[in-house]
């Protein structure tokens, strides 16, 4: 299990129940839905109810990102205090755009579905927003990245493991 997904299970396992604190983990960058599956897996928790904690949980920032963080960030770069972290922010995902740009609908797919490190939904819908690709193109295709990253995390958090142990 990854350092911040025990973390989060260590100082919150008491005060939530083990479904909330997927769901929660399923929100937060970085973790996202790959953190909650794994902590739903060491939590004991069943595979379908896991996949809905974890997509309903990394679906939810997704329109709010999609829709409102390119003014968001325009505003924020207008105070000295936060334009040093925007544009950190905007230089790494932008990094990370190239085949985004290329492919758009399925590069974003893929992007934000396969579960390397500084991928995911937050972060390609960033990107996707950043390049102005519309919410009625973007949307769908994290969505749908959303559900290949589930698939594949169910296969590395409840079959591999049911496998070998």
């Amino acid at each position: 299990m990854s350092g911040l997904s025990t973390w989060f299970i260590t100082t919150f396992g008491g005060i939530m129940t083990k479904e909330m604190l997927v769901f929660v983990i399923s929100m937060v960058p970085l973790l996202e839905l790959r953190g909650g599956m794994v902590a739903a897996s060491a939590l004991g928790i069943e595979l379908y109810k896991a996949i809905g904690l974890c997509i309903v949980g990394n679906i939810i920032p997704v329109p709010f990102i999609l829709l409102f963080i390119t003014p968001i960030f325009a505003w924020m770069k207008t105070t000295s205090l936060f334009r040093p972290l925007v544009e950190k922010l905007e230089n790494r995902a932008m990094n990370k755009s190239d085949k985004i740009e290329k492919y758009e609908f399925w590069g974003l797919v893929l992007f934000v579905g396969i579960p390397l490190p500084g991928t995911g939904a937050w972060t390609g819908s960033l990107i996707a927003s950043l390049l102005g690709i519309r919410f009625k193109k973007a949307f769908p295709a994290v969505l749908t990245g959303i559900c290949l990253a589930i698939v594949i995390m169910t296969l590395i958090s409840y079959v591999l493991p049911g496998l070998f142990w």
